[in-house]
């Protein structure tokens, strides 16, 4: 097939993205795909820019400025249409965008029009799962168990009375934990809201829960093996995402056989709730209890070394190469094409 492989963007996720997107490329090349490369921000991407990437690691420790993110937003926007591809030069589009215009629904709209079928969830599906405000309310509505949550403005006092302290501030429409915080007294929670508006016009305030930290790969519906994630620093950062040695995570994880069926039960909820598709992540935090506490959904997870959802899939005897594939197959199959 001609696979059109989108990554880069203008999200505070570009450099993730670019990782991902030459990582996957190039293990659909391995099995006799043909390859294009663009950067919806900036157009079709050259051999030199490709050979930059040819590692497939985040080299930074830290996204890109904020500055510097809304420049390239305010020159790309306008062509951001014309960068996308159409019916005539792809047959499918492999969406290795995080973050911003990629994951919230835009794009996504923007190729639905255009007829080319694409990788992830519709912009429906994209548009919930972006929001969180919304995601968990529509986990509610479904029985999907999450921590409650506030959004700013909310003063110290109605935090203190309706979640307690600790909370986790962070921004309602972000990913790879950009702009977030652990907040444990009552004095820092200003600074933590307004470093998160920084990166968002919606804030979250969130009851803290304590316990393990879980994932649950979705691959056309299918809950993949559960795996733990142990960070080296209090929170699973940025740093440690993508940052080889920072964090450790086990698949499957150690749990009991009724622990895993559960919270891959509650992995399927969440992904129907959301209207999801294609390959997906849901995050857990399993409390001291055995509750398990959906903490997001991402529509387009990271494909990198050491992002989780190849971990996953690995557990389950799935190669790099052929979990590319069938991702590619499964949007054929959904949205239509060969």
């Amino acid at each position: 097939m001609r696979i059109t492989v989108l990554m880069g963007g203008t999200s505070s996720e570009r450099d993730v993205s670019l990782a991902t997107g030459i990582r996957c490329g190039r293990a659909l090349e391995q099995v006799g795909h043909s390859l294009t490369y663009v950067d919806p921000a900036r157009g079709a991407m050259s051999d030199d820019d490709l050979r930059r990437l040819s590692s497939g690691v985040v080299v930074q420790t830290a996204p890109p400025s904020e500055e510097k993110l809304r420049q390239m937003a305010r020159e790309a926007l306008p062509r951001l249409a014309t960068n996308l591809p159409r019916g005539s030069d792809t047959d499918v589009v492999f969406l290795g965008l995080h973050g911003g215009y990629g994951e919230d629904g835009t794009i996504q709209a923007l190729l639905d029009l255009s007829g080319v079928p694409y990788t992830g969830s519709g912009h429906l599906g994209s548009a919930l799962a972006m929001d969180k405000d919304v995601s968990k309310q529509l986990f509610m509505q479904n029985g999907v168990s999450t921590a409650e949550w506030l959004m700013a403005p909310a003063s110290e006092n109605e935090v203190g009375v309706r979640l307690g302290f600790p909370v986790i501030v962070k921004p309602s429409k972000q990913g790879s934990t950009v702009g977030l915080s652990i907040v444990r007294e009552p004095a820092r929670l200003r600074a933590a809201v307004d470093e998160a508006f920084q990166f968002d016009d919606e804030v979250m305030i969130e009851r803290y829960i304590a316990g393990r930290e879980l994932t649950v790969g979705m691959l056309g519906g299918e809950a993949l093996p559960v795996g733990e994630i142990l960070p080296k620093h209090e929170i699973y950062d940025y740093e440690c995402k993508y940052t080889a040695g920072m964090a450790t995570e086990v698949f499957p994880a150690e749990l009991s056989a009724d622990e895993t069926a559960r919270v891959q039960h509650e992995a399927r909820k969440a992904f129907r709730a959301l209207k999801l598709g294609g390959c997906a992540r849901i995050d857990f935090r399993m409390a001291a209890d055995g509750t398990f506490y959906c903490l997001e959904a991402n529509t387009l997870p990271g494909m990198t070394q050491t992002s989780l959802v190849p971990q996953a899939a690995a557990a389950a005897g799935i190669e790099f190469s052929e979990l590319c594939d069938r991702i590619v197959r499964l949007a054929v199959e959904t949205r239509g094409g060969l």
